[in-house]
């Protein structure tokens, strides 16, 4: 196992480098990068990291000569354009599914998203439950899901995982706004009561369930499967256990769901907002999905829950926070921009 030629996708982002080092650990080490960031980590001269775009065919075949498995971690996040969702996370999706059959490749991990099940109507969600994208990046992982699907009828391994959201080392994005806000001692908003489910799970998880993926048998792997934390509170809980961790004393405080989100869609349409549609819609929703599919078939038990994952995610915060300052942007490597509710902030 420890000469198979790995090929990971958005490998300088921040799944891709917990990966990366997952892997490492796991005795896996000629692997390669491909992203359109530099590789800029302390592991740079450890791999093979090429910059380049999943669109660009001829950079996608050269990253895939001599591959024997891939995992497809990067994509066009939701704050992307709507022509960048779509061409990357659906033709690029597709350019690398078609190199990977030309080389020959033995297995396709392609990491999917919660997201193609839309705004549900029921919990816990299963793996069969119809897909139904909200926006126009819910609706593109749904349709890269599709193209991993012709690929699997042609004979091709295609795990699907369709994680949580994921948090954990390196891991910045939306939950920037509660570190930084808890880090300056403040109280923390929340769209409605807060007590909803609302399921995480941490990276190191969903790392060893893509090992999983990658190391088991093949004909039990080749199918789709939910991962996510199988212990988690109400949302409120488990956001409060980061300002306690803070230690100053502040509160999680809820505001009336339906108001707030309507002042949201408002200042998104006025691009003001740090929040796109499926967070604030389903920020007051519960959000959880059943494990118990890559329980059975590969025997995956996260080790962490919510309140670990959070707490992890923001010790790890607190660490580099100096690091973080004047910087913004749609990635899951740096804050979102607060945008108003940097204005908010003061008065909490």
């Amino acid at each position: 196992m420890d000469n198979k030629r790995v090929l990971i996708t958005g490998g300088a982002g921040f799944l891709g480098i917990n990966l990366i080092r997952h892997l490492r650990q796991k005795g896996i080490t000629d692997i390669v990068s491909l992203d359109l960031e530099p590789f800029d980590y302390p592991e740079r001269d450890e791999v093979t990291a090429i910059r380049g775009d999943i669109r660009d065919r001829d950079a996608v075949r050269q990253a895939m000569t001599g591959v024997d498995w891939v995992i497809h971690t990067a994509a066009a996040l939701p704050l992307y354009t709507p022509e960048d969702i779509r061409s990357t996370d659906i033709d690029g999706t597709d350019n690398l599914l078609a190199a990977a059959w030309d080389e020959s490749v033995e297995r396709f991990v392609h990491i999917s998203s919660t997201a193609v099940y839309g705004i549900p109507d029921h919990h816990p969600l299963m793996e069969d439950d119809p897909l139904i994208g909200v926006g126009p990046y819910g609706e593109a992982k749904i349709a890269a899901e599709e193209c991993c699907l012709a690929y699997r009828q042609k004979g091709l391994c295609v795990p699907i995982i369709r994680p949580k959201s994921f948090i954990g080392p390196e891991r910045l994005g939306v939950f920037a706004l509660l570190y930084d806000w808890a880090k300056d001692g403040k109280n923390f908003p929340m769209i409605g009561s807060g007590n909803n489910r609302y399921q995480l799970l941490d990276v190191e998880d969903l790392c060893e369930a893509i090992h999983l993926c990658l190391t088991r048998e093949a004909e039990l792997v080749n199918d789709i499967f939910n991962v996510g934390a199988t212990d988690y509170e109400t949302m409120k809980a488990d956001y409060q256990a980061v300002l306690d961790r803070a230690g100053f004393g502040k509160r999680i405080i809820g505001f009336p769901a339906a108001p707030v989100i309507w002042t949201l869609r408002f200042l998104e349409w006025l691009k003001i907002s740090p929040l796109y549609k499926w967070v604030y819609e389903t920020a007051c929703e519960d959000s959880f999905v059943s494990t118990e599919k890559i329980e059975k078939a590969l025997g995956f038990y996260p080790k962490y829950s919510n309140q670990d994952a959070l707490i992890r995610n923001f010790e790890w915060y607190l660490a580099h926070a100096e690091h973080f300052d004047g910087k913004g942007g749609v990635t899951h490597r740096v804050p979102w921009k607060q945008g108003i509710l940097g204005v908010i902030k003061w008065f909490f």
